[in-house]
């Protein structure tokens, strides 16, 4: 059975440069959004396209299912209902979009981030949707259809005088938490190291393993801002009302735009038909209602690409 477990996850992250500007974010407004979390979701839903429908790989459309697996297990990308049993999230709202689009009968299967690869490489699961970004490493065993940008944000108290980070200098002396072993992690030290070569303060990083004392820290005042994933920090900050978002980071560093996407089989021919369904999609508006349902529109793509550049390989 699934719990939503810390903010702090971080398996969907690539690596990046160490350097690097932030962007601007357009944040939601805080406090105003509100979740149905209950079971009956009441999904958006979408009508199937016949021309998109027949590019669907002979076997899948035979068996008539859109079986994906999902594991992120945090608000607002895939976590359980209130009857903490049934998945729900933005990312389960896009696929079932996607597969009412092929004409097939969506089913969530969540499971860990390892299994998630392994039963999309073996052809178990169709697709995987588990804010999986593009790497070019990943490329090499699995296709992509992009739907979200990949985003980090900068989160700090709804009352902090902080306005913007959006360079290294900007936190230059505060006392920042940041998941160990993330991708957000080595930006944050690359930018630290900028710092210190600069002659500036030092960065005071600190480490929480559950949501809950990170924003305890922030509360308190023992840190001054939080460095993570953009979905889970803009629906906090969107929810609560207790953060704002001041800058958002491109999960690919600073030269490339770092996107998320259904990852499938490589070469079975899904990819495709899974893009030009998320682009009829962008095109009617669904896709956006589904994005501002759970607070995400700053991170709405324009066109869903197959394949497109990834975060660089590992050196």
């Amino acid at each position: 059975m699934l719990g939503a477990s810390a903010l702090l996850l971080l398996a969907a992250c690539g690596t990046v440069p160490d350097d690097g500007a932030a962007g601007a974010a357009e944040a939601v407004p805080p406090g105003v959004l509100k979740i149905n979390t209950s079971p009956e979701q009441n999904r958006i839903r979408a009508a199937k396209v016949e021309a998109i429908a027949a590019e669907v790989p002979a076997a899948i459309r035979a068996k008539g299912e859109f079986l994906i697996g999902t594991s992120t297990f945090e608000p607002p990308l895939s976590f359980v209902a209130d009857d903490n049993v049934t998945p729900i999230g933005v990312e389960e709202d896009i696929a079932s979009l996607v597969a009412d689009v092929l004409g097939l009968k969506l089913r969530i299967e969540a499971t860990s981030w390892e299994n998630l690869f392994l039963a999309v490489r073996s052809g178990k699961y169709a697709a995987g949707f588990s804010n999986i970004t593009v790497t070019e490493e990943r490329k090499d065993i699995y296709d992509f259809a992009t739907y979200r940008l990949d985003q980090l944000a900068w989160e700090v108290p709804k009352g902090s005088t902080i306005t913007s980070i959006a360079k290294p200098a900007d936190v230059a002396g505060l006392s920042v938490a940041v998941g160990s072993g993330t991708n957000q992690e080595k930006i944050l030290l690359g930018w630290d190291k900028q710092n210190q070569a600069a002659g500036l303060k030092p960065v005071r990083i600190q480490y929480y393993k559950q949501a809950a004392d990170t924003y305890l820290a922030l509360r308190s005042g023992r840190i001054q801002a939080y460095f993570g994933p953009n979905p889970t920090s803009a629906y906090h900050a969107a929810v609560s009302g207790d953060t704002k978002i001041v800058g958002t980071y491109s999960g690919a560093g600073p030269t490339l735009q770092g996107l998320i996407a259904a990852m499938t089989q490589k070469g079975n021919g899904l990819a495709e038909p899974i893009a030009d369904a998320l682009n009829a999609l962008i095109e009617d508006g669904t896709y956006g209602k589904v994005l501002a349902r759970w607070g995400l529109s700053s991170e709405a793509v324009p066109e869903s690409l197959v394949n497109p550049p990834g975060l660089p390989r590992e050196q």
